[in-house]
């Protein structure tokens, strides 16, 4: 490890105030961290004008953390990598990497097919776009291949799909959507945020981009927001991280240290998530005071079959399930829950429940909600990595008290 407060680096006639602004930066040689290094830092020195010059046209080369940074770049590799991908830009949150794909392949006039039941955010910015730009867009069951073809134009810009549909659990065949898309020369966008890489690689199917919210799996934690997006080809890569640069969405490098971080359990989490969701969603649908439960593990669900061949690995960790009575009986659940916690996103260690027609899903009206398939006494209950038991125990008297109103 080289030393660098000798005078040939600190020239013994600055001053103390100098040498505060300019710490030894030691360099390593010989090994390496097993950790990936954070380099908060957001502006990087060079040693010519023609180098800083050169910077501005690299992708190889940092210069200023809103257009590419060492922690940062690592996240984006380390990603790519896990989704087979070509290549990632990293971005502050789930919402920053959709609106970063949407925002570039769409334009004025631009029509896109959308399954019906995608995040509320999703839905939010795709309804300003056809209010602002003149977006037309097409909305789809997300299962139909034949539904997706006689959706498609000549003006179609892209097909944006979910893995596993937040709320609802709806599976989409993405290989067969995929490839309906191809064949028209549209591109296939999709949110793998609710199965996360290790249970499904979309870009293997066919898709070109996939989506992650980092806040979600990926960070595991409830302690970072980010978001990812994946790119099966470098072109289309460099067309978003262009606009990225534009727009300064780019992660913090704190954030994407941390998930960094985190990504190093996400096999172990996954694991557990799947199992414990599984198994509840199994009780909960023996419980008197549930009317119906969505979990792609669950032979009742009707992409049961898609599921089997699109997740083998297991069937995520979010269950969707409708009460008896109703909107009064979500709130009485959720205020009764000890172990779970009211609140919102998901993919958390610690298992979160919801009311999705109040909070994620807001933004859509009544016929858009039942459209979606989320009714007044839908909860999505975001399983963590407790003991099922306990986390049953505490369900099975929330749900008696729901049912007792």
């Amino acid at each position: 490890m080289s030393d660098q407060s000798d005078e040939t680096t600190t020239p013994t006639s600055l001053r103390p105030e100098t040498f505060a602004v300019h710490p030894p930066v030691p360099e390593i040689t010989g090994s390496r961290p097993l950790g990936v290094p954070l380099h908060q830092g957001h502006v990087f020195a060079f040693d010519s004008a023609d180098a800083l010059a050169e910077g501005f046209e690299r992708t190889d080369t940092y210069l200023y953390s809103r257009v590419g940074n060492p922690t940062v770049h690592a996240l984006e590799q380390a990603v790519a990598r896990l989704e087979g991908g070509a290549a990632a830009l990293s971005y502050a949150s789930g919402m920053g990497a959709i609106s970063g794909v949407l925002l570039t392949l769409l334009g004025s006039g631009a029509h896109i097919v959308a399954q019906t039941c995608v995040y509320g955010g999703t839905y939010a910015l795709l309804t300003d776009l056809a209010e602002r730009w003149g977006v037309d867009v097409t909305y789809v069951s997300g299962t139909d291949p034949d539904e997706v073809r006689a959706a498609l134009r000549p003006e179609t810009r892209l097909l944006y799909l979910e893995t596993i549909a937040n709320p609802t659990a709806r599976v989409s065949d993405l290989a067969a959507l995929a490839a309906v898309a191809a064949e028209a020369g549209v591109p296939t966008a999709v949110d793998n945020t609710f199965a996360s890489p290790l249970l499904c690689r979309p870009l293997t199917l066919g898709a070109d981009v996939v989506v992650h919210s980092a806040t979600k799996y990926l960070a595991g934690h409830a302690d970072v927001l980010g978001g990812v997006a994946v790119f099966k080809d470098e072109e289309l890569y460099h067309r978003v991280r262009h606009a990225r640069v534009e727009q300064g969405a780019i992660t913090d490098p704190f954030a994407a240290w941390l998930t960094l971080r985190g990504m190093q359990t996400l096999p172990l989490r996954m694991e557990r998530h799947c199992a414990n969701a599984a198994e509840l969603a199994r009780r909960l649908e023996d419980h008197h005071a549930v009317a119906a439960v969505r979990h792609p593990s669950l032979p009742s669900h009707p992409d049961h079959a898609i599921a089997a061949r699109l997740l083998p690995a297991g069937g995520g960790g979010v269950i969707s399930f409708d009460l008896a009575g109703g909107r009064e009986a979500g709130r009485t659940l959720m205020e009764a829950v000890r172990v779970a916690s009211l609140s919102v996103s998901l993919g958390d260690v610690k298992t979160l429940i919801m009311h999705p027609a109040s909070t994620s899903h807001r933004q859509l009206d009544a016929a858009a909600l039942e459209r979606a398939g989320i009714g007044p006494g839908t909860v999505r209950l975001s399983v963590g990595v407790e003991h099922v038991e306990d986390l049953w125990a505490d369900l099975e008297q929330a749900l008696e008290r729901a049912a007792k109103g």
